[in-house]
């Protein structure tokens, strides 16, 4: 690559960045950062150009920041370098970066680092910020702090009054019926209950009356713990005071979520649990119920996105029209677009965030819920708080659950801690909690067990992965039989294929009989799911898509001499509002009959997709018409999210690479609803509970009372 007007004296730390970006280490706009910022002030030190590119490498890998001390302790395991999946290009490059830093002390980089023309402390024009040893690209410096500011303005803004107190308790009562706060010495397990569950605190009931108390709450919580049911219930208490006050209007809610299949999701979930909210006993019950939103939209349509651009219709000059906003899928909101969310934010309007905290960030830069929960499960709350929930909501705190140094934040967090679909008897259950807890010797004893919802498949045997993926592991079913369960738990993708062939109407059928069979074909298919932790290679999702299709086609199940043929599932990977599909979206190819001029009838392929509205409509799409999808045989557990299977298959890559962690695991194990499968060995397994994502940023620092 042609240097130019690049300083004389940079020419062999570009020459080395050239070879990075060469072998794919490093994305070309990093080096192109650097070299801009070189340009601008071309006697600039050598190690803050370096500095500037691996700031702008760590945010394309979901850090919002470069951790100096962290670079200098470990620099490939920090920067990821080489990146997973690929191998050193040779042994001079495998040292590096160390070699480009030499043997500098941390104290000496920061010295180094000292330019004003590039570099400050915070406030001021310069590219690049140092707070303590974390680099900064200005921009997310910026958005950190205005995230880090509207959060603390609101858990600070606390209202507790006696009489708020005394109306929240009758109107709990009226939802949850009469409080009855178990033995303080009580503690429910994360996925089940311990003995004694009904005395249980109840921390639905406690989440509803923490989140009155500020304008900003977290409710967190793993798969089954009621984090929908409980944010509809804390919006029907929101719309019952504001109706009960004289002269009182309801509130203007919103709902949103990070991803249009999260959206979709939370559409469906939240209309079930409006039309089941017990309100029989609040005296506004049916204009309780008649305000209470049920339409889900994403964070970018809520803030109206603009083409070809990173800015949206409202901002701080033009917030957006609300007096509440939920934002459910939380862990998938990234840095950038909780900047965007706070900006737009009227002052006094409440955010509440729902999300399990556990499920891996978003793969933009930063993880903002992970970040704000670090100190979710210790609770962490005051003497004033209890008093307040014991109030207003009649439950007694576990003291292990209090703190009297707890932060303002962590009054403004829940966690909840019994799962409703996961049994304390539940090998997923407990084996979720295990890697949660980092445990890999646990893991290993969960999963030899017997637990009768846990399977493992050995790795490597192409045999096995076969009969995994063809029946789920299962004995093939007898010769002829076809079952129609909607979710089969432990069977594979031969059960939907069996259902495309068997279930199809015949050509003269009305429309109504071919909705129902892409229906049954959608709710079959939706019984199994194989998982991958790679996009690239041949653990990854293309090698695997390949693999998968080979064993259907020599089990007889498909026929994939077209592209579009019959039983060829595809996933959606960017949002296309004018067929109404969202990325993620999954559709299956199925054939439905036209007829010519002539009255001859052939069968044209067509893509049915479940409406997005929970209706349980078909959308049928032209395959000319989908400019964005990919077969999804196997799926990454990052796509995966805000999805459920009735049976989930996660197969790790052969080597442990950075990108292999406990959250991944975790994300991946709590997808299965009824069944769970690994395929792993065992030093795989072990390396991926042991590390965890630990994503660079100061977002929960000392404004919150911890780093």
């Amino acid at each position: 690559m042609i240097l130019g007007d690049l300083p004389a004296a940079l020419q062999p730390l570009f020459d080395e960045l050239d070879r990075w970006v060469e072998h794919g280490w490093l994305r070309e706009l990093d080096r192109s950062f650097a070299a801009f910022l070189a340009r601008q002030v071309p006697d600039a030190d050598r190690l803050l150009i370096l500095a500037a590119a691996l700031a702008s490498h760590q945010l394309g890998r979901g850090h919002v920041c470069l951790d100096l001390a962290a670079t200098l302790q470990d620099a490939p395991g920090t920067l990821s370098l080489p990146p997973e999946g690929r191998e050193p290009a040779h042994r001079q490059a495998a040292a590096l970066p160390a070699a480009l830093l030499g043997r500098i002390s941390l104290s000496g980089w920061l010295d180094r680092l000292a330019d004003p023309r590039l570099v400050s402390p915070g406030e001021g024009d310069t590219p690049l910020v140092l707070a303590g040893t974390r680099l900064y690209l200005r921009r997310y410096w910026a958005h950190e702090q205005t995230v880090r500011r509207a959060i603390a303005e609101r858990v600070r803004a606390s209202e507790q009054t006696p009489a708020l107190a005394r109306q929240l308790s009758a109107t709990l009562a009226a939802l949850f019926g009469r409080a009855a706060a178990g033995p303080a010495g009580h503690r429910a397990t994360a996925h089940g209950q311990s003995g004694g569950a009904a005395e249980a605190p109840d921390w639905q009931r406690i989440a509803c009356a923490l989140a009155m108390r500020q304008r900003f709450c977290i409710i967190t919580g793993g798969p089954g713990t009621g984090k929908t049911t409980t944010v509809v219930r804390l919006l029907a208490v929101l719309q019952s005071l504001a109706l009960a006050r004289p002269g009182g209007r309801p509130l203007r809610i919103r709902l949103a979520a990070p991803t249009g299949k999260a959206a979709a999701r939370l559409n469906a979930s939240i209309a079930r649990a409006v039309a089941d909210l017990p309100l029989d006993a609040l005296d506004n019950a049916q204009a309780v119920r008649a305000e209470i939103p049920t339409q889900v939209g994403t964070v970018h349509r809520l803030l109206g996105s603009r083409p070809d651009t990173r800015r949206f219709r409202h901002h701080a000059g033009n917030r957006l029209a609300l007096d509440v906003l939920v934002v459910d899928e939380a862990s998938m909101l990234d840095l950038e677009m909780a900047a965007a969310l706070f900006d737009a934010l009227p002052g006094k309007a409440t955010l509440i965030l729902l999300g399990d905290k556990d499920q891996l960030a978003s793969v933009e830069a930063g993880a903002v819920l992970g970040d704000l929960c670090r100190r979710a499960d210790g609770g962490h709350y005051t003497p004033p708080t209890a008093q307040w929930l014991r109030t207003a909501a009649g439950q007694a705190i576990d003291p292990a659950y209090l703190d009297p140094q707890g932060t303002a934040l962590d009054q403004a967090i829940v966690k909840l801690r019994v799962s409703h679909r996961f049994r304390g008897d539940s090998g997923i259950g407990q084996l979720a909690d295990a890697v949660n807890a980092g445990d890999a010797r646990a893991a290993r004893q969960v999963l030899q067990a017997g637990y009768p919802d846990l399977a493992q498949a050995p790795a490597g045997d192409d045999a096995a992965f076969a009969q995994l993926v063809v029946e789920g592991g299962l004995q093939p079913p007898a010769q002829g039989q076809l079952a129609l369960q909607a979710e089969p738990a432990g069977q594979g993708y031969g059960h939907y294929l069996r259902v495309v062939r068997a279930g199809q109407p015949p050509a003269d059928a009305p429309q109504a009989a071919f909705d129902q069979w892409a229906a049954r074909v959608l709710a079959a298919h939706a019984g199994f799911q194989l998982l991958c932790a790679l996009r690239e290679g041949p653990q990854g999702v293309s090698g695997l898509n390949q693999a998968v299709e080979a064993a259907l086609a020599a089990a007889g199940l498909i026929a994939p001499d077209t592209v579009w043929y019959p039983g060829r599932p595809v996933l959606v990977t960017r949002n296309d509002y004018g067929l109404g599909l969202m990325n993620g979206d999954v559709g299956v190819t199925l054939a439905l009959p036209l007829s010519d001029s002539q009255g001859r009838t052939r069968w044209a392929p067509r893509v049915a997709f479940a409406a997005g509205d929970g209706s349980g409509a078909i959308r049928w799409v032209l395959p000319s018409r989908l400019h964005a999808v990919e077969t999804v045989y196997a799926m990454t557990v990052h796509k995966s999210q805000g999805s459920e299977f009735a049976h989930a298959a996660l197969l790790l890559p052969e080597r442990a690479g950075p990108g292999l962690t406990r959250e991944l695991l975790y994300t991946g194990i709590t997808r299965a609803r009824q069944r769970f499968t690994l395929i792993a060995a065992p030093a795989v397994l072990q390396e991926a509970v042991r590390r965890k994502v630990a994503r660079t940023g100061g977002l929960a620092g000392p404004l919150f009372g911890h780093e």
